[in-house]
């Protein structure tokens, strides 16, 4: 093969390698593909053009640069602990996270340059001047409302930069080690008044219900001995009723009364309990006139007997 034959066909060959090279650069540069959930901001001859959306975007090659992509989506930050100076000049700690999400990546790209610093040092200092306002107490049992204020305070002010706040946290709250000494002395305090109040209450529930039970009892059994007692006298009542209707059915005469009550009285000296005899006042008139039968009778018999010096029939 003639040299001089080589040489051109070497070049032609180099144009057709740079062409393709040129080509695919441009292209390169030409075709961006955005992801979705970012934007892309386009500067043309280093002024703003336009914002990319998710999807194939053709650009100017050489004329049109694409700056680092913007993540869209809701981002959260977690701070490092800041001492924070309470009302009663107490220096607490206090762990914050940040919600927050990019809505206008021109804004965020123009407005501000760091936004994320921006957001660490203004949530800060608006943490310290909402809690520089509140006691210990107030600040630990106020989140919500510190919250609230917080998230007011970030969106107001960070929203010419094209980023919403959505909600801002306060992860922890730390006083100083003195303080949460004291602080679990009076929480141990009032647990243990606590105990002692609930342990109090359930002695008195107990007392009451042991009360309410004995007087259930002897309400039941003075109910008992109650009917125990109509019955017994019921009973009573008409065992003397039918001895009563017996007796009087018999028609007894005075001296068989005062023969039985005689018979009666050996019974009742029996008993070991017996101290004291009654004896009733019909026994007494039965003993007369048993008495005054015997004498009459003695009487009559002496009237008829012969007296002396007398014949006898």
């Amino acid at each position: 093969m003639n040299p001089d034959s080589i040489i051109p066909v070497a070049i032609g060959w180099g144009l057709a390698i740079a062409i393709v090279i040129f080509v695919l650069v441009v292209l390169s540069r030409a075709v961006r593909i955005i992801p979705q959930a970012t934007a892309g901001v386009v500067e043309r001859l280093g002024r703003y053009h336009k914002t990319l959306a998710p999807g194939l975007n053709l650009l100017v090659p050489f004329i049109d640069r694409l700056r680092p992509l913007i993540d869209m989506r809701e981002q959260v930050v977690s701070f490092p602990p800041q001492p924070v100076i309470t009302e009663d000049n107490l220096v607490v700690s206090i762990d914050t996270v940040v919600y927050f999400q990019v809505t206008d990546a021109r804004a965020a790209t123009y407005e501000i340059a760091n936004y994320l610093g921006a957001v660490e040092q203004l949530t800060t200092t608006t943490l310290r001047n909402v809690v520089g306002g509140l006691n210990l107490e107030e600040a630990l049992t106020s989140r919500d409302e510190i919250n609230g204020q917080l998230r007011v305070v970030l969106d107001e002010a960070t929203g010419k930069w094209g980023i919403r706040v959505s909600r801002v946290e306060l992860k922890a709250i730390d006083p100083p080690v003195s303080i949460q000494d004291s602080m679990e002395k009076q929480m141990r305090a009032e647990r243990d008044r606590r105990a002692a109040i609930l342990t109090a209450e359930g002695s008195k529930q107990s007392q009451i219900l042991e009360a309410e039970g004995r007087r259930q009892a002897e309400i039941l059994k003075a109910e008992g001995d109650k009917q125990a007692q109509i019955l017994r006298a019921e009973g009573e009542a008409q065992a003397i009723q039918a001895v009563f209707d017996a007796i009087h059915a018999g028609n007894p005469d005075e001296k068989l009364l005062a023969y039985q009550y005689l018979q009666t009285l050996p019974k009742i000296s029996e008993s070991p309990s017996s101290k004291l005899w009654i004896i009733p006042s019909e026994l007494t008139d039965a003993l007369s006139q048993i008495a005054g039968g015997f004498s009459g009778a003695a009487g009559r018999a002496a009237a008829s007997a012969p007296k002396p010096g007398e014949p006898t029939a």
